[in-house]
């Protein structure tokens, strides 16, 4: 079977760094078409460094990247350095990255990729703030119909928020955005709170990283490290939740998770929830359903899983 075509849309972040390190690993099953960059976690110009840092780490100066909006649609930036540091990968020495940037601009890659495959062939992949999607589907409407699925990592229901007491990080930043995404009709797969919260980085699973003697896995090891500091701080746990990963190993694997199909609305306009994921996982409204929402996860299947690719590094 041939692999999976996909365009990974990212905010790296030590979470999104390790998720596309699982991508490159799994050629097999997956064909990165490019990477698009968009503010979130750090700026633009960092974001878009830090995925040329990671695809030549995982051996692969070849792919693509593109940078894509430096802002929300409609707010000001948020970003997390208070989770991720200045740099957005802190931690280990990073060098500068030799291969260059693509000149278009991401979401013109987006839209000339869809238009050019075959419908239905081409799934978004997007592991931070939707700006760079919802631009998109804004100025192309006629690639909704194309794209195969969006699964994303974003959103909260029985977890809350992890930004403000109701909204994830993702969303908040550019609830507009994934308000626009959310109502595409496209097929849409979440990975919420909910799950990445379930998929802890406890010492022992940090330790195989670090055994494997790699550079990838000594990376992987001292970014765990590094952003790990911060929710064992919060929330008391034993290791912190390693998100954006949580989005390749559903493609990778499936069966590892559990969800249902729901509606799931964005709220825009309160000041005292903007940016929840409005999910009616009981079904108490008439809403129809509209995504995939995941809601539980093998946590020792998808260690394993990362595992493994990761050594193929």
């Amino acid at each position: 079977m041939a692999p999976r075509k996909i365009i990974i849309d990212t905010d790296p972040g030590q979470d999104d760094a390790v998720a596309i390190l699982l991508a490159l690993a799994s050629p097999d099953e997956l064909d990165v078409l490019g990477i698009t960059a968009v503010a979130g976690n750090v700026p633009l110009a960092l974001t878009a460094k830090n995925a040329r840092i990671v695809c030549e780490l995982a051996g692969k100066p070849d792919v693509k990247v593109f940078a894509g909006c430096d802002a929300p649609l409609t707010r000001k930036l948020v970003t997390a350095e208070h989770v991720h540091g200045k740099t957005g990968l802190d931690g280990p020495q990073l060098p500068v990255p030799k291969m260059a940037l693509q000149t278009q601009h991401a979401v013109d890659f987006i839209i000339e990729t869809i238009r050019a495959e075959p419908a239905g062939s081409v799934t978004l992949c997007p592991l931070g703030p939707l700006t760079n999607i919802a631009t998109a589907l804004q100025r192309a409407p006629d690639i909704a119909p194309k794209i195969a699925e969006i699964v994303l990592m974003g959103g909260a229901y029985f977890e809350v928020g992890n930004i403000t007491p109701a909204a994830e990080f993702n969303i908040y930043v550019d609830p507009e955005a994934a308000d626009i995404v959310f109502k595409s009709g496209i097929p849409i797969t979440v990975l919420p709170l909910d799950v990445t919260h379930k998929v802890l980085t406890t010492r022992p699973r940090i330790q195989a990283f670090r055994d494997m003697g790699s550079e990838a896995g000594r990376m992987v090891a001292e970014w765990t490290d590094f952003f790990e500091r911060f929710d064992k701080e919060k929330y008391g746990s034993e290791g912190a939740p390693l998100h954006d990963p949580c989005v390749i190993a559903w493609l990778l694997q499936p069966d590892l998770f559990k969800g249902r199909q729901i509606n799931v609305e964005i709220e825009t306009t309160s000041e005292l929830t903007l940016g929840m994921t409005v999910a009616d996982w009981w079904g108490v409204t008439d809403r129809a359903a509209n995504a995939l929402f995941i809601g539980d996860v093998d946590a020792d299947g998808f260690f394993a899983l990362l595992t493994e690719r990761i050594r193929r590094l």
